[in-house]
């Protein structure tokens, strides 16, 4: 009798509600995180209140990271500002080329990191086409495109992501210039820029600030978006005032299946899933972790 009511109670009980890619987040064990190391990760103090952090992508454009972890133990950027605050592309900040003169540390003229060899680079394919590239998924973290053919790969102009502001070629920018993406992926600009980087905290110091009225979203000449008070590596800071965070390995099983829950929403409000996700829309998932 035991027996028999005990299926009977099974049949009764309600089908378990799908994972949300939320759920999934938040119960991934430990063994899905890593550390992201204090000197990849930039800290952005803007005038009056207000913190931005940047994870740095040496992996990809080890040169211009160089430069840039070279120009935050300087203090270059005291006293620079946030410039250009373009609708739906991006914000851009720092000296706008003008006069400062760079630490002996920094190669002026870096090469074009705007790609790097596929060859050592263990990429998680997406699973879904992509208007930009043959193939994209993830690789250490991060979000990826490449061809098989010529065996390049490069990160994506996703949003929140940073890159090198640059003038014509054959200029490839320093680091001086950095801007942030604040609207939709403008993907047509990869691997035309050196992509350093991605926003991992604090995005709305940025894409809130009120639009330059100027051409391309230059605030006039004399005004600016927003001082910056220093721009410095996480590793400068003091014990205890470092940020920490973690990102999402893309080789556990719980990224596996917080790409599928993105491109087959089950959850309440969805009625019909999308059966595809692109990789912009399928963001690494970063926590924060207790200050070091």
């Amino acid at each position: 009798m035991s027996i028999l009511l005990t299926a009977a109670a099974l049949a009764a009980a309600p089908p378990a509600k799908p994972l949300t890619p939320s759920d999934i987040v938040a119960r991934a064990p430990a063994s899905a995180w890593r550390t992201i190391p204090a000197e990849d990760l930039l800290v952005i103090d803007l005038y009056p209140t207000g913190r931005t952090v940047i994870q740095l992508a040496p992996q990809f454009a080890p040169v211009h990271v160089a430069n840039i972890r070279a120009l935050a133990d300087a203090g270059y950027w005291t006293g620079s500002s946030v410039y250009r605050v373009q609708d739906n592309y991006v914000v851009q900040w720092g000296t706008n080329e003008g006069g400062k003169p760079f630490p002996k540390a920094v190669v002026k003229r870096p090469p074009a990191e705007y790609d790097r060899p596929l060859h050592g680079l263990k990429v998680r394919p997406l699973g879904y086409p992509d208007a930009y590239a043959p193939q994209v998924g993830h690789a250490l973290g991060w979000p990826v495109a490449w061809n098989p053919r010529t065996g390049r790969a490069n990160l994506t102009h996703c949003y929140g992501y940073v890159g090198v502001g640059r003038d014509m070629a054959p200029d490839t920018g320093t680091g001086g210039e950095l801007y942030a993406v604040i609207g939709h992926a403008p993907r047509h600009l990869d691997r035309n820029i050196a992509v350093v980087g991605r926003v991992v905290d604090g995005i709305e110091q940025l894409s809130a600030l009120t639009r330059g009225t100027e051409a391309l979203g230059f605030y006039k000449e004399g005004s600016i978006a927003r001082r910056i008070l220093n721009i410095r590596l996480a590793s400068q800071l003091p014990a205890g005032q470092q940020p920490s965070f973690q990102v999402m390995s893309e080789t556990s099983p719980s990224f596996a299946a917080y790409v599928r829950a993105r491109a087959n929403r089950k959850d309440d409000f969805f009625q019909v899933p999308a059966g595809g996700v692109d990789l912009c829309n399928a963001p690494v998932p970063i926590r924060r972790t207790p200050a070091r």
